[in-house]
């Protein structure tokens, strides 16, 4: 073994420079399953919930389009056909926003109440056995804002739709970037200073004959916190990623409770269209001064073509009453996540207490030789206190930390 480069020692050896090459392999394989297995429960957590809370606000947005076309189903028969398109619209514009895709709830809440406008002038303000032309219903989509037909209600609905959508939109890419940081942390490349010191840690023994020996505390403890070096930094952001989620999850009550906004909406459509019902001589005076009167074309508007036992399910899984509901799966969830705030700050001290050091009292390995205790300093957690760190060379940050340090600080200022 003369040409060995970590495992060198003055005693005879039983390592030649390729068996110190397979180790060298195995110390690595080694750290990553140690720090795969201690965060498998905590990705667990968070990508079971992530699932869960996606899952429910699917059917939540199903439930809530089902229960405004019902309305039209119910009580304004001769234009549920063409409503129903416009609401399984606004419905679809509610799903892309919570879900990732940027467009604007102020702008779909609009437009609903824009597509919708000319539906309800045609079979409520001005019926007639034929509809309007296609000329003139764009006319009356174009002056919906204008005229105002359905009151404050669009502006109420805009209110407690942006106020409840955001925060749940928010939540869910909070979720999924946890996942992504843990995923980040499980694959980190190791420098070669640290690979080194970890091949003198758990291999070098076993070129000596010492199979059974563990390493010092104080020796695994320089070692390991001089690889997480890194990771350590992530604690300060994640212990604040915790707590910002904490608060979001607590503050998503009231008007900023998607549930009941989403499963109410339907009430605040009968609203709009009760106030333009009863002010319909004057919106058609409006009307007439800004479209001119009606151009109406021969055709006759279909019943009311939507399946409402389709959904009867979901109704059932989903009482208003149940334990489920999601404040109590949010509250439910933060508990077990706050369990896990100091994860990164405590992570090589969690390593060698459960898994790799010796226990107190009993012989240990302190990288060259079997001793009673481990003598030289033992360092802090983080990068700066890797300087004085007689173990492992730490240099700088590695920038897919810092890229992932700046997700959460994004993620808690949003």
């Amino acid at each position: 073994g003369v040409d060995l480069q970590v495992c060198t020692s003055k005693n005879p050896t039983c390592c030649t420079k390729k068996i110190e090459e397979r180790y060298q392999t195995a110390a690595k394989q080694d750290i990553e399953q140690v720090l795969q297995t201690s965060s498998a429960t905590l990705k667990f957590l968070i990508s079971r919930n992530a699932a869960a809370f996606q899952e429910t606000f699917e059917l939540l947005i199903r439930l809530a389009e089902n229960y405004t076309s019902t309305l039209f189903c119910n009580a304004y028969r001769n234009m549920a056909a063409e409503a129903t398109i416009h609401v399984q619209e606004f419905f679809t514009d509610v799903g892309l926003f919570i879900f990732g895709t940027d467009i604007s709830t102020e702008e779909s809440v609009n437009r609903f109440f824009d597509t919708l406008f000319p539906v309800v002038y045609n079979h409520m303000i001005n019926p007639s056995l034929t509809d309007i032309s296609l000329e003139y219903a764009e006319c009356l989509r174009m002056a919906r804002r204008a005229i105002m037909p359905f009151g404050n209600i669009p502006k109420k609905a805009i209110g407690q739709m942006v106020t409840s959508l955001l925060p749940s939109r928010t939540f869910l890419q909070a979720l999924n970037l946890g996942i992504e940081v843990i995923n980040t942390t499980d694959h980190l490349r190791f420098s070669k200073d640290c690979s080194r010191a970890l091949l003198r840690m758990q291999y070098c023994p076993h070129c000596q004959g010492l199979t059974l020996s563990k390493p010092c505390m104080g020796y695994c403890l320089n070692v390991i916190r001089g690889c997480l070096a890194n990771m350590a930094e992530i604690d300060f952001h994640w212990r604040g990623y915790v707590q910002s989620l904490e608060e979001l999850s607590s503050a998503m009550s009231g008007t900023y409770d998607i549930e009941h906004v989403l499963l109410n909406f339907h009430s605040l459509v009968n609203d709009a269209l009760v106030q333009a019902r009863i002010n319909g001589p004057e919106l058609s005076e409006q009307v007439n001064k800004v479209c001119g009167p009606p151009v109406r074309k021969p055709t006759q508007s279909p019943g009311c073509s939507f399946d409402q036992n389709k959904d009867n399910q979901g109704l059932k899984m989903f009482s208003r009453d149940s334990e489920e509901t999601l404040a109590n799966r949010r509250k439910e969830f933060i508990s077990h996540l706050r369990l896990y705030r100091a994860f990164y700050g405590g992570l090589a001290d969690q390593l060698c207490s459960n898994e790799l050091a010796a226990a107190d009292g009993l012989p240990c390995w302190n990288g060259e030789d079997v001793v009673r205790s481990y003598t030289h300093r033992v360092v802090g957690s983080g990068i700066k206190a890797q300087s004085a760190n007689p173990e492992v060379k730490v240099k700088g940050t590695d920038p897919v930390i810092s890229q992932i340090i700046d997700k959460l600080k994004h993620v808690i200022q949003v």
